[in-house]
């Protein structure tokens, strides 16, 4: 049976270990040869597609961007991340979310807009974003 040998860089087991039972931690694996000597092929760039794309592309959203939003009459919260790929990773989910509104509706329960539920750590939601964008194509 192969064995497998996983090796983690220091500023990788640092955020791992300070997490706490209720975060998310997500790991990216690269498969390579045994070699010490050899290399993994350097990543090709990744594209953002979907909903979030034209945000990521405007520098206006990106990789990593943590949102949130707060439902205070049900009382009921969401966190999310920001993909590469322009998805969204929620909070106690194992798959990415295409859009806004699929990620809010996986943590409501509900079909909801997205758009306006989520928010930026600064208070901005993907709406404001979007309308940002728009403002800057039309100047």
């Amino acid at each position: 049976m192969p064995t497998i040998s996983l090796k983690f860089d220091s500023a990788v087991i640092t955020p791992l270990a300070s997490a706490s039972g209720n975060d998310t931690v997500h790991l990216t694996l690269t498969l390579g040869g045994g070699d010490q000597e050899s290399r993994p092929p350097a990543p090709s760039a990744v594209v953002p597609r979907g909903p979030l794309a034209d945000l990521m592309q405007a520098d206006l959203l990106h990789p990593g961007n943590e949102l949130t939003f707060y439902q205070r009459r049900a009382n009921r919260r969401g966190r999310a991340v920001v993909t590469a790929e322009g998805q969204l990773i929620v909070d106690g989910h194992a798959s990415p979310f295409p859009s806004p509104s699929k990620a809010a509706e996986a943590v409501t329960g509900n079909v909801i807009n997205g758009w306006t539920l989520w928010h930026l750590p600064d208070g901005r939601t993907l709406a404001d974003l979007r309308r940002t964008l728009q403002q800057q194509q039309e100047s």
